[in-house]
């Protein structure tokens, strides 16, 4: 067994501090696979570990109530997180996962590639002639909230009240939530269940081809169809997954492009390469640096047990920049392959809406790259940061400033 003395901890309450947290992460993965974290956390900071336990049957993702208590509180986003699919294991998870993925099928994100061009290629009109925008604000930010609006449909003059409403509920699913605002994400779940029962009312009236339709209709032999209170948090769940990590996926990748000059050649050379170029940016700087799991039964993982109850702390940013298995991880290779970056988890729990974000993301920036010839940082790049550091597990930027050169 290897002895815990002098192990390095990496304390979740430390990771907001931290506005570079690559330095650290290399740290870690050279001192070993496994190092301290909180009372009763174990972390994992290398690709083999982090990649074998995102798929271990023997981690959960169910936490106990009091768990998510700590740092939500007692209320509705409380309710809400134990209701969604992130959070439930086999068997309920396999049935919502498999009664959503129905709904928001392979053939349907396929068809919205020629919609998400036109609705970047229109976003991208109004700045040709200004020569300047921000990349976060006038891009990584109104795409995914409108293909989320109009994959569910939501009318028009809603749509920016639900996408603040969806804000603030995002910080329920971050792992420090000041006391201030907790209401606030409370808040957020009241007024945006209202909002979809109401909208779940009228489709029931109505039936489209959105969304919250198809969730209605959803079923499987044997199974139970969704419940109300399932369609209306999963839908929630939905709207801003595709919305957050996309936004975060675009507003780092759009960094990456004015830091680091020949990923625009490389995609103006090339447009093609887009998908691959935004694997790169995804282990680059991924959306989501770290997922939680709960460990059902006591195992062995790197000579150390782990006891049932407790948690695992799995960094995926880390893991994405392991010199193990990424050569020259610091330096973005847009013809990188193989690219096995864990940015959107693995096993039962791999991110619903992967797919969805990589036409997004591909669609973005082979339209960006193609439409300029010169993309030029106009000012510092704004890190979205929190209590004095990024919106642990979260890595975003709140703002990209270019100056653009048409092609």
């Amino acid at each position: 067994m290897t002895t815990v003395l002098n192990m390095p901890r990496f304390g979740l309450d430390d990771a907001r501090a931290m506005k570079d947290p690559y330095p650290v992460y290399r740290e870690l993965r050279d001192y070993g696979p496994v190092c301290r974290g909180g009372p009763g956390q174990w972390v994992f900071s290398r690709h083999a570990e982090v990649s074998a336990l995102l798929r271990d049957p023997r981690l959960g993702r169910e936490f106990p109530e009091d768990y998510q208590a700590v740092s939500v509180g007692e209320g509705p986003a409380n309710d809400y997180l134990r209701r969604i699919i992130i959070d439930r294991d086999p068997p309920d998870h396999t049935r919502l996962r498999w009664l959503l993925t129905k709904s928001l099928n392979p053939a349907m994100v396929r068809a919205l590639r020629e919609p998400i061009a036109k609705l970047v290629d229109g976003l991208l009109d109004r700045f040709a002639d200004e020569g300047e925008l921000d990349l976060v604000s006038d891009l990584a930010v109104p795409v995914p909230m409108m293909v989320m609006s109009e994959l569910l449909d939501i009318p028009a003059a809603d749509r920016e009240a639900i996408a603040r409403w969806s804000t603030s509920l995002a910080q329920a699913f971050a792992v420090f939530i000041p006391e201030d605002k907790r209401r606030e994400a409370h808040e957020s779940v009241v007024h945006l269940r209202n909002y979809m029962s109401e909208l779940l009312t009228e489709r029931r009236r109505r039936p489209g081809e959105d969304l919250l339709s198809r969730m209605i209709t959803a079923v499987k032999d044997g199974t139970d169809p969704l419940s109300d209170e399932e369609i209306i948090d999963n839908a929630l769940f939905v709207y801003y997954a595709g919305f957050e990590t996309t936004t975060n996926v675009i507003a780092t990748g759009s960094d990456l492009l004015v830091r680091q000059p020949h990923t625009q050649r490389q995609l103006r050379e090339d447009p093609g390469a887009a998908p691959t170029a935004l694997e790169e940016f995804m282990r680059y700087d991924a959306p989501i640096h770290a997922t939680t799991r709960l460990v059902t039964e006591t195992m062995e993982v790197a000579g150390h047990t782990i006891r049932k109850g407790r948690v695992v702390v799995l960094l995926l940013a880390s893991a994405n920049h392991d010199e193990r298995v990424f050569a020259d991880p610091g330096r973005a290779d847009l013809t990188r392959s193989p690219n096995p970056h864990v940015s959107f988890g693995g096993g039962v729990h791999h991110c619903l809406g992967a797919a969805l974000a990589r036409v997004e993301g591909a669609v973005v920036f082979e339209r960006l790259t193609a439409r300029f010839a010169d993309i030029e940082a106009a000012g510092d790049s704004v890190w979205e940061s929190s209590g004095g550091g990024f919106r642990f597990p979260y890595w975003a930027y709140r703002s990209v400033p270019v100056k653009v050169r048409a092609a």
